[in-house]
Formats: structure tokens, sequence, C-alpha cells
């Protein structure tokens, strides 16, 4: 599935690796070059971030689903005392 960032969030990636390059090495870049390195980490690194993302996701609501009897467990039929419950009523 390839990722793909809304219009939005492309422009700020843009404008973020431009001043990457800008202030760390000392390289002003346009667009292009821009738009280039960031097709590339998308195709190429991007799929081991979301997949790390979804193994994370899975773990976590597996890790919710197993506690889900003990954070939503309800004692039925707790409204008497167990000495004041009469047979038959």
């Amino acid at each position: 599935m390839p990722i793909a960032l809304a219009p939005d969030e492309k422009k700020h990636a843009l404008a973020s690796i431009r001043r990457y390059f800008a202030e760390r090495l000392e390289q002003d870049i346009g667009d292009l070059k821009a738009g280039l390195l960031l097709d590339y980490f998308l195709k190429e690194i991007g799929p081991c971030v979301y997949n790390r993302a979804v193994s994370d996701a899975q773990v976590y609501f597996r890790d919710r689903v197993a506690d889900l009897e003990a954070a939503c467990y309800e004692k039925e039929f707790g409204y008497w005392p167990p000495s004041s419950q009469r047979a038959g009523g």
C-alpha cells in the first residue's frame, strides 16, 4: 500500500526538508530536489515506519483485549450481601 501525504502535509514536509538542508548541511535545495527526496523516503523507508506502527498498534490492542475482562468485569447480582439472599426470592 503506497504511503501518500495530504497536500498540506506534503507542503510542510517539503519545507522541512529544505530547512534541514539549509540549516544542517548548509545547502539550498529547491522544491524539485526536496520532492524527489520525500518521494524516495516515502517509498523506501515509509513502509518500515508504517509496518512498525501497525505492529505496535496490534500489540497495544492485543494487550487491551487480553485485559478486557479484568478492566470491564462487573459482578452479577451483587446488590444483596451473600448472607441476606434467600432461596427462591
